[in-house]
């Protein structure tokens, strides 16, 4: 990776939460998966990275039982909030301080830039984003490294923040070349029925439009419709987007080359 070179395409990578961590149990990473991504990271030398991550069980669950993705209720009580968003902030960081290890032991220098340092919501919605922090990191040659996170709400006290919303910003006010999110899943698949079929190679607004939240689930930061809304704004903002897994290996690399690797694609609609 040559971060310091400013001519270098900039990508931005999320690795997705289902990807890290089995979601079914309570913090439990999957080691072998990040330890294979960290090095396929390390072998990206010819861009610029900035690279995030999902909470996956490590947050999703703490911040369904605290209602942090909601308004709070009627009479609720904001200590009993802010111990919530507490908690869910201190799970999150121990899948980030895994995450760094592992950056670092494959040769990269990470540097920790925590989304609720630099942003605030309203009513659950991103309201202020101050990028300033990653494009410094960015030039002094390290890797700028941040996750989906609990944030300061100025209507509710403290909301989530997600990934993917960081990924859109980023791509858009720091001009990123692609964003590559990486996955347990090869992309947007073409049923919702067992099975699932192949991919929907290119992603438009009618395939958004008939996607709908999964029932059950405990992705509080909008599952595979709100990826799919998020790669849509990234291709109006002049970037493709990829969802793609990551668990084949080799395929986060040969998306951060711009390689056309098998999943859903939004691919850039303007500069």
């Amino acid at each position: 990776m040559a971060p310091s070179d400013d001519a270098a395409p900039l990508v931005v990578v999320k690795l997705g939460g289902s990807l890290l961590t089995r979601k079914r149990e309570i913090e439990k990473l999957r080691p072998k998966v990040l330890h294979r991504l960290a090095r396929e990271l390390a072998a990206a030398t010819a861009v610029r990275l900035i690279v995030l991550h999902g909470a996956g069980s490590f947050g999703h669950p703490g911040a369904v039982r605290f209602g942090l993705a909601r308004a709070p209720g009627k009479g609720g009580r904001e200590t009993a909030r802010a111990r919530g968003g507490a908690i869910v902030s201190a799970e999150v960081r121990r899948l980030h301080l895994h995450v760094l290890r592992e950056l670092v032991a494959a040769g990269l220098a990470p540097w920790s830039v925590p989304a609720a340092g630099v942003a605030r919501n309203r009513e659950g919605k991103l309201s202020s984003f101050d990028t300033a922090l990653f494009a410094e990191t960015l030039a002094s040659g390290r890797l700028p490294v941040s996750f989906g996170d609990v944030v300061p709400d100025d209507a509710w006290g403290l909301s989530i923040l997600s990934a993917d919303t960081l990924a859109v910003e980023l791509a858009r006010r720091l001009d990123a070349r692609r964003v590559v999110f990486a996955s347990d899943v090869p992309g947007v698949l073409e049923s919702m029925a067992p099975g699932g079929g192949r991919p929907v190679a290119e992603l438009t607004r009618e395939v958004l439009d008939r996607l709908r939240p999964a029932p059950g689930s405990t992705d509080v930061t909008g599952g595979i419709r709100g990826k799919v809304a998020a790669m849509l704004e990234i291709a109006d903002a002049g970037a493709d987007a990829a969802l793609i897994s990551g668990l084949t290996d080799g395929a986060v690399s040969r998306a951060i080359r711009g390689e056309a690797v098998y999943g859903s694609w939004a691919h850039a609609r303007a500069r």
